[in-house]
């Protein structure tokens, strides 16, 4: 019997999932672990939808199977949503389908366009699905740099100049995950008016719309470029704009005919998410949106106490312009650890978990991700027992008064 299996032979280990596993085991031992290592929101969704759900949850037939492309309500209210912050119309029949999170979405919506041998141009680093969905799928992955400068641009020139079959789909994440780097519309300009040229489906995820710290520039979508629903699909996610992670409702919207395959995949596959769960989300996008600018304001405070706290404990992290990530290069005395076994050394030596940037592709080595969802006691705490890590191996770091 064969058990050498050809899409788990193209999937390497994951490396994220060895620091998980490290600390899961600490804090089955007792340890007390301050996690900013996986994305995982720490806070509620607003009391109404809890609420919603619950209300929907007692009807004794809101429990049989639901509707694989997400009940009507949910897509009018998203279709509405995209109205009021983007401007953007969408047709809740054809432009938009109810995904189980945004990552299922995206892995599906590979499975239904690619045929093995295809060529993906994808970011890297990257949030491992952008690549990983298509590699399960049976595509080549081309990288592209994530930084939204020049050399992006150039890449793509010769990513279709030179790559045989030509590259049929384009991946992108911004606010990125785990970059946090940020994009303009006239950037999403450029890249409509390339995919247009040189015919490339564009698959764009916004799943950290709404968590931006400059207030005067609002995270754009891709589709508030005229002609981008004739190449490209968007797809967001209720996880982090409403502290809804472990609801596993998000969407895709944009092109009738990438939006018809996903559908058609995902009818094969599953039955959509539990109505009570849709109903509870309609009501949150349709009802008060306080707790966006509440999350918007508790990232930005949380940002602001990581960068100034571990620049004090001797590591210096960039500030982040957006989403829940910071991505912070590794302290120069200790580089040659590389990003996986320095994850490993805080995780044992400081009680701290962040996720090498390795695991989020090559050009991710040499970093890591620190997650900004533990509390700011906590971030503090982390920092200090960074600093006592830091200085237990030799490195010459201030002391608990200031910077040295």
């Amino acid at each position: 019997m064969d058990n050498d299996f050809y899409r788990i032979k193209r999937l390497p280990p994951y490396v994220i999932a060895e620091v998980n596993a490290m600390r899961a085991a600490a804090r089955a031992a007792g340890e007390d672990i301050i996690d900013l290592g996986m994305g995982n929101p720490d806070l509620p969704p607003p009391p109404h939808v809890i609420e919603k759900l619950c209300e929907v949850a007692r009807k004794p037939d809101a429990h049989g199977y639901s509707a694989s492309k997400g009940i009507p309500g949910l897509r009018r209210a998203h279709a509405a949503y995209y109205g009021r912050r983007f401007g953007v119309d969408l047709d809740p029949e054809r432009e938009v389908v109810v995904t189980l999170g945004s990552k299922e979405g995206l892995a599906n919506l590979a499975q239904a366009i690619t045929a093995p041998g295809d060529v993906v141009l994808a970011p890297n680093p990257s949030y491992p699905i952008h690549t990983f969905g298509f590699i399960i799928a049976g595509a080549t992955i081309r990288s592209v740099p994530t930084t939204p400068d020049e050399r992006y641009f150039e890449a793509l020139e010769r990513a279709v100049k030179f790559t045989v079959p030509k590259p049929s789909v384009l991946v992108m994440g911004y606010p990125s995950n785990p970059t946090a780097e940020t994009v303009d519309l006239a950037f999403y300009e450029r890249v409509v008016a390339f995919a247009r040229e040189h015919r490339l489906w564009i698959l764009s995820d916004l799943a950290y719309s709404e968590i931006y710290f400059d207030d005067d520039k609002p995270t754009p979508s891709i589709l508030q470029v005229k002609g981008a629903k004739d190449v490209a699909v968007e797809f967001t996610s209720m996880s982090k704009t409403y502290s809804m992670a472990g609801w596993r409702i998000g969407f895709a919207v944009g092109n009738p005919v990438l939006i018809a395959a996903l559908t058609r995949v995902k009818s094969y596959l599953d039955y959509g998410a539990f109505t009570p769960i849709q109903a509870a989300a309609v009501a949150a996008l349709n009802g008060p949106q306080d707790i966006i600018e509440q999350n918007r304001q508790l990232y930005r405070k949380r940002r602001d106490v990581l960068v100034e706290s571990f620049g004090r404990a001797g590591w210096d992290i960039p500030v982040p312009k957006a989403s829940m990530f910071a991505w912070a290069p590794l302290p120069p005395a200790l580089a040659h650890m590389g990003s996986l076994e320095f994850s490993k050394q805080l995780l044992t030596h400081a009680g701290v978990a962040v996720a090498a940037g390795v695991g989020y592709g090559e050009e991710g080595e040499g970093f890591v991700r620190i997650a900004m969802v533990e509390n700011e006691q906590r971030i503090r705490q982390a920092a200090r027992q960074i600093r006592a890590y830091f200085r237990s191996v030799g490195m010459n770091v201030p002391g608990p008064g200031g910077r040295g």
